[in-house]
């Protein structure tokens, strides 16, 4: 029996790989001989890096990096084995992670360190970048990444702004003429699982700016000031970009690239999918697993255990999901190709306890699923 084990990391828990390796774990209590191929895969949020360095042998590099309120932070980036592509996580640079709750200011924050993380990765020789913009704590629109990679944003007396979405209300001009001559030569490409717009009630600040710390007057202000910063971009690039699907994604960092840089934008779990080859692998299994840290109804938007299921679905291919736990609406999934759900909580217990107890917790219900699979194997045959 060939089995894929495809899931995605369980956020503050455990990595994808590590979560592909216990659920492998338990399967080989009862299935033994079977054939295991482990493809941990991300959808453009955390593990990104981690999926694609590990499915190409490449290796990671670190750096340092201004971080979102402006002290340095180590971070890094993946190449692939063949040294041809970087691999970012906005995150590393400029994520939530980061901030403890009460220093996230989402009118200060700023995604300069990920521009530098963009530089960093054009001096290793790569033509091609790709981005994983999910988990930020920004809400710049970008702004700080150009002037990382050396686009001067100018207000009416030709003074450079300050970081933050709050200051780009002044901003007047696009100075692009030492934009990075390297990076410029890079095709990049942004991962990316969520469709807001830039501005508007399911804009950037409306529906992500209160995870980042934003009160409502906040919001309208950032808001207010990224559609000023869209109209600075438009006037400057000649592309409207305010209200285009999935401008709003890494607090409207998408926006910056898609107008300055030329970025081009893919759903998250669709290119990474492709980059391991993920859909060789599948055509070839007798069974399919994937996972994440929750399945609710927000996984059919994008998240790895629908992106997993739907491919596999197109070879017909039995789909089990193993979730640190699941929402009331997790039905939903059913109608995206997931054939069963499974949740590894196996007592009640605090959300630390279920963090420290991932490692057993996955391995105990995997070994659970493939005796209860053995059975269905059993009955079939009677």
């Amino acid at each position: 029996m060939n089995i894929v084990i495809a899931p995605d990391s369980f956020k503050e828990s455990m990595s994808a790989i590590g979560v592909a390796e216990q659920i492998a774990l338990g399967f080989k209590a009862i299935y033994p001989d079977a054939q295991y191929t482990l493809t941990p895969v991300a959808d453009g949020g955390e593990g990104t890096v981690d999926a694609l360095v590990n499915a190409t042998r490449g290796k990671r590099v670190q750096t340092t990096v201004t971080g979102p309120l402006g002290a340095p932070v180590i971070a890094e980036f993946g190449l692939t084995g063949d040294g041809q592509t970087a691999v970012i996580e906005m995150a590393a640079a400029s994520g939530l992670m980061l901030l403890p709750p009460e220093q996230r200011q989402p009118l200060h924050t700023t995604s300069f360190g990920t521009g530098e993380l963009l530089i960093a990765a054009a001096r290793h020789g790569v033509s091609h970048i790709i981005l994983g913009i999910g988990g930020s704590a920004t809400n710049d629109g970008g702004a700080g990444l150009l002037q990382a990679i050396g686009v001067k944003l100018l207000d009416a007396a030709g003074h450079e702004l300050p970081p933050g979405g709050g200051a780009l209300s002044a901003l007047a001009r696009l100075d692009t003429r030492q934009l990075d001559p390297e990076l410029q030569r890079c095709q990049i490409t942004i991962a990316c699982d969520v469709t807001n717009p830039l501005v508007g009630p399911q804009g950037a600040s409306a529906i992500f700016g209160p995870q980042k710390g934003a009160t409502p007057a906040m919001i309208a202000q950032l808001d207010a000031n990224l559609s000023h910063y869209a109209h600075c971009l438009a006037q400057h690039t000649g592309i409207t970009i305010a209200d285009y699907p999935g401008s709003g994604a890494g607090g409207g960092i998408t926006a910056s690239l898609l107008t300055v840089l030329n970025a081009k934008l893919y759903s998250g779990i669709e290119l990474i999918m492709e980059v391991v080859k993920l859909e060789a692998a599948i055509r070839e299994a007798d069974l399919v697993i994937t996972g994440e840290g929750r399945l609710d109804s927000q996984s059919i938007q994008g998240k790895v255990p629908v992106g997993v299921a739907k491919l596999a679905k197109k070879y017909h291919k039995p789909v089990i999901g193993i979730a640190g736990c699941l929402s009331e609406d997790v039905e939903v999934v059913y109608d995206h190709g997931l054939d069963c759900v499974f949740s590894v909580i196996l007592r009640p217990c605090s959300l630390q306890e279920a963090f420290d107890d991932t490692r057993q917790n996955l391995v105990i219900t995997a070994r659970n699923i493939a005796r209860l699979y053995q059975l269905g194997q059993l009955a079939a045959t009677a």
